[in-house]
């Protein structure tokens, strides 16, 4: 990673139905853009963030998904219209925020979530994406989202049953993530909800004996938001009316790197694998490790020197 840089520039963008999102630029201000797209649904963006790509080269777009973040209203607020935040929302935010920064064709980051979103806003705006760079790979598929809330449960039967067992018992057998959705609507249940929710998705992410749960996954601050729009998004497949794997093709030409941990049990290489089998010219890593890694960091490192001496790409004046 390289050192750590500050934004300098920020602001939040109104993006409609009583919404604003955060958004901070870093590196070169006539540099190549890249947008950086996180994870969760609602995990947000650290600073560091800023620092997997060379900022003497790169113009670094970061911003926050509705909801989440800098970004108000916080899915955390239980009177939070989440009604208006979907994914077709999150893609018309960043066609926004691109047209705001005055930027043509950015190169995309995303990591977990951040590659399904990615994949969803590269599909509908293939003009404007120059690279593709995904790790810890997702798409958003029910059969993806059935796995991580039911099946991989097989690995861990103690922990599913109790992360089965919050939600009442007249919705065990149905969807979970709509079950802890509404939960979290109740005032009475939403603190323990989340906690129960919080704790599931510390079982699964890594198969690492020494792996220790990041301790901000307990901190209402960043826990809330988060677990209000991955159950919210769960809920709902994700609002994706296709499926992003199959429809690929769309990218058909934009170079694309691909990283995904052997030990991945959130996330099965699967949908990696099956992705680059289907977008022609991608290039697919696959690292000894399981839903993120120093090695998956390097490997995104190297991606953006060598996609940084590729003609970089033009800005149109700012909106």
């Amino acid at each position: 990673m390289y050192p750590p840089i500050e934004a300098h520039d920020q602001g939040m963008l109104d993006v409609g139905d009583g919404n604003q999102i955060y958004w901070e630029v870093s590196g070169n201000p006539d540099g190549k853009p890249a947008l950086i797209v996180h994870g969760g649904p609602g995990g947000a963006a650290s600073p560091n963030w800023r620092r997997h790509h060379d900022p003497e080269k790169y113009r670094i777009v970061v911003f926050h998904q509705r909801g989440c973040g800098k970004s108000t209203p916080s899915a955390a607020d239980i009177d939070t219209d989440l009604s208006v935040n979907t994914t077709d929302h999150l893609i018309a935010d960043m066609e926004l925020l691109r047209e705001r920064l005055g930027i043509d064709r950015w190169q995309l980051v995303g990591a977990s979530w951040g590659s399904t979103l990615s994949l969803a806003y590269g599909q509908r705006h293939p003009e404007r994406v120059s690279e593709i760079i995904l790790f810890a790979v997702t798409a958003g598929r029910p059969r993806e989202l059935e796995w991580i809330t039911r099946d991989v449960g097989r690995l861990f039967p103690e922990a599913w049953e109790r992360f089965r067992d919050a939600v009442p018992e007249e919705d065990r057998d149905g969807n979970l993530a709509a079950a802890y959705a509404k939960m979290l609507k109740n005032p009475e249940k939403r603190e323990q909800a989340a906690r129960d929710w919080m704790d599931w998705e510390d079982t699964h992410i890594s198969l690492d004996p020494h792996f220790k749960p990041s301790p901000r996954h307990q901190d209402p601050a960043f826990m809330m938001p988060m677990v209000a729009l991955v159950t919210h998004y769960w809920g709902n497949d994700c609002f994706l009316k296709e499926d992003l794997v199959e429809n690929v093709g769309r990218l058909h030409g934009i170079p694309a790197v691909l990283i995904h941990g052997k030990y991945d049990v959130s996330g099965p290489l699967e949908t990696a694998w099956q992705l680059h089998k289907n977008w022609p010219g991608s290039e697919l890593h696959v690292v000894d490790e399981g839903h993120g890694g120093l090695a998956m960091i390097e490997l995104l490192a190297q991606a953006t020197d060598r996609f940084s001496r590729r003609e970089a790409t033009r800005s149109t004046d700012p909106a």
